[in-house]
């Protein structure tokens, strides 16, 4: 079954508490119901979201003569489908050619998505696709740790054995500016290009959505580069 791009109930508390309330006291929040009302906090606190925080991942050539930005959730089953039985080969064959600019784009279902992803940025461009790739591999096991704090832990131990200490994962944990800068950078490219499940890809401005084979994907690819 595909993952659909609802609001995040609860995801108020963490942004304004920081991911450490979360982390810590497993307490859930159910009074927000929608992107609309979390970012009203920018109004409510007096603080602007600094949109600027939050740095494109990107790997290829800025000149390649495509552009693929992909859209995935870290808890999304069907987005670690296509990062480990597609993405590797359409990196050797399009990405390191220069044939593609490949962009990845974050999708936030619920507060775990948001917590994989600031673990995965806390190790800054240079190790965020490293970190992604673990945390896909492992998806399985951190998403089912059956709490709040087992599913920080898990998160943690991915960003300890990718090579961060447990001081820089906790400070990455605490940053409130980050994480809704984080979602509000999401709904604003989600909204533009009108995401509504993952993995969605966006081909040359075209949308295109699930996890296809290598054989699949590239003929796509492949389709557009012969234009």
């Amino acid at each position: 079954m595909k993952r659909y791009a609802l609001p995040v109930a609860g995801l108020l508390v963490l942004v304004l508490g920081g991911a450490h309330y979360w982390w810590h006291t497993g307490t859930s929040d159910t009074t927000v119901s929608s992107y609309g009302t979390l970012l009203a906090a920018e109004a409510q606190d007096g603080t602007a979201i600094d949109r600027s925080l939050v740095e494109e991942m990107a790997l290829g050539s800025e000149d390649a003569p495509l552009t693929v930005i992909e859209y995935a959730s870290s808890t999304c089953p069907h987005c670690r489908t296509f990062h480990e039985e597609t993405f590797k080969e359409f990196k050797a064959n399009y990405i390191d050619t220069g044939k593609v600019r490949f962009v990845f784009r974050e999708v936030y279902f619920d507060r775990y998505g948001l917590w994989a992803g600031l673990v995965a940025r806390c190790g800054g461009s240079e190790r965020f696709f490293g970190i992604m790739d673990m945390i896909f591999a492992r998806q399985a096991e951190w998403t089912s740790a059956g709490s709040d704090v087992g599913v920080g832990e898990n998160l943690a131990r991915i960003g300890r054995a990718a090579g961060l200490t447990g001081e820089e994962i906790e400070a990455c944990m605490r940053d409130r500016d980050l994480a809704r800068a984080m979602v509000a950078v999401y709904k604003e490219n989600a909204e533009e290009h009108g995401i509504r499940s993952t993995p969605s890809f966006i081909i040359d401005g075209d949308l295109v959505t699930g996890a296809m084979s290598y054989e699949d994907f590239s003929a796509l690819l492949d389709a557009r580069l012969d234009d």
